[in-house]
């Protein structure tokens, strides 16, 4: 599939006990469905073709005769279909049994993995029938067709070259070096597990972290699929719990006794991507393994674009769960209060100066500076909260700064600077009626210089506001606003800001600093640098550079991720599609590169700021970029986007 997704499945089907000409039916006809639904990784519960619970029957030969001949007929009828199976069955091999996983497409059986992990504890006596299969492949002739046993199989799509599949069973998982880890090094970058693991307390919680912290691990894609209604009930109960992890986010998962199919998008292009940005994963055992090729098409393949299954989450730096989300916020603050303690007693001061605007992001720097305080025992007072209202400062800000100063009891001091603003317009001959970036810019840096001056004049740190996403878009003043002595808020996007800020509000037993809270939360974004019009139209930032929503979308694939243009446009497409048109985007994903190249110089002096998530830009170590890069790759790939 275009862009790097891969659609997959995991399917638990409706089995009979060593009634393998039925079982061989379900799985046909599942794959049927899959293909109609354009899967190109359907993969079946663990001795799927038998069932996992059949006990000492695996020690008879017609169950394993007719085992081997209902593979056989299940691969013929793929002759047609694009997509890869993984079934399980047992198979013996000259005197010796194995749990193992059959690999097929268009008709061949590209491969048997055998089972690693035989367990013999608890509830499990796998080993009084199976053994361990080989680890590096050998050939062996199946049903006439010679074909790869072996762990240490990898298959590789030549259409998709970075869609390569290795295969694990069950208990294989949940050990301590699976064989999983080995394939991932080698270069897997999706794993599927045929399992059949039995429910008990708690267990589907644990097995659901087992497999997002193993795809995170090995930084892959994970399709588990288990075994469930069906299978013998004399002593264990299998629900069918199957999950499709990616890098350790969880994709989709079956609910548990109802043996469905569950069906995702794995992203290959975030897989690639750690991988290529975290030089530590290793590929050391390359070597050791039998590469099986095949293609999804016998003629030129062209990478078609489905329509998503996949949701694409339009706020990727903002969980969706509100417990999770304010589980984020408290994290992310801690660390910035942390960052700012830990320079405060480093210095020795105890005093900081914060120039408060009435908006998010100084707001956001205030709380911080009041928690650096609290966890210091410095009295509050040593905040100095600065207020300096000019031409386009509006009433509403101005009482907000005013009342948020008040509420957190700091020292709050109110220096206008309109008429130093005016002098120096005066001194540089700038006509105070022509408001261009000249009238804008003059402001943003007679704030800086106030802020910096008073800072040496109290012996304090001078705290910067500006966010992450400002900087990315180099929406700053050069030596402006862009400047302070320590950036609390530097590696915090806009819409994350607002997230922490409500999280604060809800928090506080402050019920006068709640207030004020939510109503900065309710202004709209500005940096009220030219004045209200006779109709008080209201300056605001997202008319000029667009919505901070999409811009902190595009932040987070194109800085997280390295994701083209194309790719992006389709996902943001996709994630605001009832509130953005293909033009909007187009638009707004334009503006976002051409400053992103344009401003870097910005970026590449920043102050210091503690870094809080898997994206930022100091240049001292995740933004290491050219100031004279040029974006003309990137604004010729969005010139040929098709709305």
């Amino acid at each position: 599939m275009k862009h790097g997704f891969i659609r997959v499945a995991a399917t638990t089907p409706h089995i009979r006990l060593a009634d393998c000409s039925y079982n061989a039916e379900q799985i046909i006809n599942i794959i049927k469905i899959a293909e109609e639904k354009e899967i190109k990784l359907l993969v079946f519960s663990e001795l799927c073709v038998t069932g996992y619970t059949c006990g000492d029957l695996f020690l008879q030969d017609i169950l394993l005769r007719r085992a081997m001949e209902q593979v056989k007929r299940i691969a013929e009828t793929t002759v047609d279909k694009e997509l890869v199976t993984v079934i399980g069955f047992p198979y013996e091999n000259r005197g010796r049994l194995y749990n193992t996983a059959a690999v097929i497409q268009r008709g061949r059986i590209l491969g048997l993995v055998p089972k690693q992990s035989i367990p013999n504890y608890g509830e499990f006596y796998e080993s009084r029938y199976f053994k361990q299969g080989p680890q590096e492949a050998i050939m062996v002739d199946f049903m006439g067709e010679e074909v790869y046993f072996g762990s240490r199989l990898l298959f590789e799509c030549s259409d998709m070259p970075d869609f390569i599949l290795g295969v694990e069973i069950c208990d294989d998982l949940w050990i301590p070096m699976s064989p999983g880890n080995y394939h991932c090094i080698a270069g897997a970058t999706v794993i599927a597990n045929l399992s059949a693991s039995n429910e008990t307390i708690g267990k589907a919680k644990y097995r659901r972290e087992l497999v997002k912290n193993q795809s995170k691990r090995l930084i892959c894609g994970y399709v588990y699929s288990d075994a469930g209604e069906g299978e013998s009930t004399t002593d264990l109960v299998f629900s069918g719990h199957s999950l499709i992890a990616e890098n350790g986010s969880l994709l989709s998962e079956a609910e548990p006794f109802h043996n469905e199919m569950i069906i995702n998008e794995i992203d290959l292009d975030i897989i690639k991507s750690d991988r290529r940005r975290m030089n530590t994963f290793s590929d050391q055992s390359r070597e050791n393994y039998t590469h099986v090729k095949y293609s999804f098409s016998e003629n030129d393949y062209k990478l078609k674009q489905y329509e998503l299954i996949r949701r694409i989450d339009p706020s990727p730096f903002v969980p969706e769960g509100i417990s999770e989300r304010k589980e984020r916020s408290r994290d992310i603050f801690t660390i910035q209060a942390m960052g700012l303690k830990a320079r405060l007693s480093h210095i020795g001061t105890n005093r900081v100066l914060i120039g408060v605007s009435g908006g998010l992001d100084s707001t956001l720097a205030m709380l911080v500076c009041f928690e650096a305080f609290e966890r210091m025992g410095l009295d509050k007072k040593g905040i100095l909260a600065v207020t300096m209202p000019c031409f386009g400062t509006s009433s509403r800000t101005y009482k907000n700064a005013i009342s948020l100063s008040e509420s957190l009891g700091v020292e709050l001091i109110n220096i206008p600077i309109k008429d130093a603003v005016i002098q120096h317009f005066k001194d540089i001959g700038q006509d105070i009626d022509v408001h261009d970036i000249t009238y804008e810019n003059s402001q943003a840096r007679e704030r800086t210089q106030v802020l910096m001056d008073l800072a040496n004049k109290h012996k304090g740190l001078m705290i910067g506001p500006g966010d992450l996403s400002e900087l990315v878009l180099g929406f700053t003043t050069y030596n402006g606003d862009h400047m302070s002595m320590y950036g609390v808020n530097s590696s915090v996007p806009k819409t994350l800001i607002r997230s922490i800020v409500e999280w604060y509000a809800d928090s506080t037993d402050n019920e006068k600093l709640t207030e004020v809270l939510k109503d900065i939360l309710d202004t709209p974004i500005s940096p009220e640098l030219i004045p209200a019009s006779e109709t008080n139209e209201y300056q605001r930032t997202e008319d000029y550079i667009g919505p901070y929503e999409l811009h902190d979308f595009f932040i987070y694939y194109v800085l997280r991720y390295g994701f083209s243009p194309e790719k992006v446009y389709r996902m943001a497409k996709e994630a605001f599609s009832h509130k953005y048109t293909g033009e909007e985007i187009v638009k707004w994903l334009q503006l976002f590169f051409s400053r992103f190249f344009a401003n870097q110089y910005k970026r590449s002096c920043l102050p210091d700021g503690p870094k809080v998530g898997t994206v930022a830009v100091s240049p001292r170590g995740d933004l290491r970029m050219p100031s004279d890069a040029k974006a003309k790759l990137w604004l010729d790939e969005i010139k040929r986007i098709s709305l």
